[in-house]
């Protein structure tokens, strides 16, 4: 009974990273820098369920270009900027060049959002975007975020009730 091995394991050393040299410290430390910077594009950032982007394509504004189109659904009460990309098969058939354009997307986004108004943004490819190389992509959807910052804001909710109950100061 007692010659069995125990199946727990001794302590395990504690993990080293193998920096020898100097390229590897440099990943290291880069990595450690660029998670503390401002520009992050957390995962609550992300359009994730059905029903918020369905929200965002029936009450939201469309922002159209040649490749993609940006449906924007500015709220008052949100307090940040989140990103949903859609790109489908008509696009493009492949999944490599499909993740492209959401990889493009999302890092244009990631850097236009400290400036961007609050709310929900869906970035709809269109099938010409398939043919657009990286600096193309960029250069479009900068425009698109740049004419949606220009739409109105929303008002907010205690504004629209004070205009509603006193229509001599509207």
């Amino acid at each position: 009974q007692g010659s069995r091995p125990s199946s727990r394991q001794g302590p395990r050393p504690p993990l080293r990273l193998n920096c020898r040299r100097f390229g590897d410290a440099l990943h290291y430390a880069t990595r450690a820098v660029m998670s503390t910077t401002p520009l992050r594009f957390p995962r609550c950032a992300h359009l994730r369920a059905s029903a918020e982007f369905q929200a965002v394509f029936g009450e939201g504004k469309r922002v159209s270009g040649a490749a993609f189109r940006l449906h924007v659904l500015l709220k008052a009460e949100a307090g940040q900027a989140r990103l949903g990309v859609t790109v489908s098969k008509r696009v493009d058939k492949s999944a490599v060049g499909r993740n492209r354009l959401r990889r493009r997307a999302k890092e244009v986004f990631r850097l236009q959002r400290p400036t961007l108004p609050c709310g929900d943004y869906v970035v709809l490819a269109k099938p010409d975007a398939a043919k657009l190389d990286n600096a193309a992509v960029r250069a479009e959807l900068v425009n698109l975020f740049e004419r949606a910052r220009r739409l109105p804001a929303p008002m907010r909710a205690e504004t629209n009730v004070a205009s509603a109950l006193n229509p001599t100061n509207a």
